[in-house]
């Protein structure tokens, strides 16, 4: 076993046949590293006498190979200061490609990792190799696709990928640990045009920047993200909002910029079929009835026709079989700040509305019409 004296209880190793390398380039400047195989960890020596440290490393690699421990060139070792032991690196800041490391490994230690302006074209596997990983800032780099494992980071809260040429967000990722982790989350200033049904899984989210990308929606299920508080997605090519946004209760909201159109209720885009189909009628008591379902019971698209099922203003639940219109929607409803939406001083939005039946859609009419008159 080796001990590291990172405190004063240390960390034990196990040595036999646990060496994948030793780096010894500097080991005249007492300076030296010893990569175990499990756990992967580096154990980083410095400011230590060059030949104390030969004979460490003798004794190591002797021990590596089996050497039975009464046979090691070991010495008294003194205990080290607390004042001379290096604490292990938790943060890195790099903003040139300059800068980047080509030929050696990223600290395990560290928890928070920048690397902005390295033109980047995608993710180094090294940084998916950094479990303690909280905070990952990649901003003003290349990338144009994200690994799935990304997903593998478990204690990632905050991830920025401002100013990339990402095209999408994967379904994986929103699948993945990050689920549980990830708080803060800018994709602004992407090529995004749409994010996947399943982005609303990321349901710890409290910031989300989408700025400056192509987004022709929202996700669908937007009111599902309970801890949101943040949320921008100013300058996009939003038409409207979908009808779950109503459900979001938000800090501060901005959506300057997008090209809204302009609500009319009196003109409904009309996809009702009667009668209903016996898909229509069994997905809508799937769903009214809360009856349990998966990948298990039903084929998968059919789920996945489930997870988007639309809300009527009577609370019924319709698949496709619907009346849809836009209504005027005050952002200040779900938002306590809300910045303009345009240059005229405006702080409303057109909203998504859903009708099961036109009975439901004539009682709305009605009581627009009288609020109206």
């Amino acid at each position: 076993m080796v001990c590291t004296a990172r405190d004063r209880v240390g960390s034990r190793y196990k040595v036999q046949e646990n060496i994948e390398r030793f780096f010894t380039r500097f080991v005249e400047e007492g300076k030296a590293t010893v990569r175990l195989r499990e756990p992967a960890v580096d154990v980083c020596l410095s400011k230590a006498n060059a030949s104390n440290l030969k004979n460490f490393l003798s004794a190591v690699r002797l021990a590596h190979q089996g050497t039975d421990i009464g046979a090691l060139p070991l010495s008294a070792l003194v205990p080290a200061k607390t004042s001379e032991v290096e604490k292990p690196k938790t943060k890195m800041i790099i903003t040139s490609r300059r800068d980047y490391p080509l030929t050696k490994n990223f600290p395990y230690s560290l928890e928070h990792l920048q690397t902005s302006y390295c033109k980047l074209a995608r993710i180094d596997m090294r940084v998916l190799c950094l479990k303690k990983l909280r905070k990952l800032d990649l901003s003003h780099n290349h990338i144009k696709q994200l690994p799935a494992t990304i997903g593998d980071l478990i204690c990632l809260q905050e991830l920025n990928l401002h100013d990339n040429h990402l095209e999408s967000f994967s379904g994986a990722l929103c699948n993945s640990t990050l689920q549980k982790s990830l708080q803060f989350l800018d994709l602004s200033q992407n090529k995004i045009k749409a994010l996947p049904i399943q982005f609303c899984q990321l349901r710890e989210l409290v910031n989300l920047k989408l700025d400056d990308n192509e987004l022709i929606r929202l996700p669908f299920k937007i009111g599902q993200l309970h801890h949101l508080r943040f949320l921008s997605a100013a300058r996009n090519k939003l038409p409207f909002l979908p009808s779950d946004f109503r459900k979001l209760c938000l800090e501060n909201l901005d959506l300057f910029g997008n090209p809204f159109e302009q609500p009319n209720p009196l003109v409904p885009n009309i996809q009702l079929k009667i009668p209903l189909t016996l898909l229509e009628c069994a997905a809508r008591a799937t769903v009214n009835y809360r009856i349990p379902y998966g990948c298990h019971l039903l084929p998968s698209h059919l789920c996945e026709d489930l997870e988007v099922a639309k809300t009527c203003q009577c609370g019924s639940a319709c698949l496709s079989s619907f009346i849809q219109i836009t209504v005027t929607m005050n952002l200040h409803h779900v938002a306590h700040t809300v910045v303009l939406v345009d240059n005229m001083g405006g702080t409303e939005a057109p909203i998504i509305c859903y009708f099961c039946s036109l009975d439901c859609y004539s009682q709305f009419l009605d009581r627009y019409l009288q609020s109206n008159g």
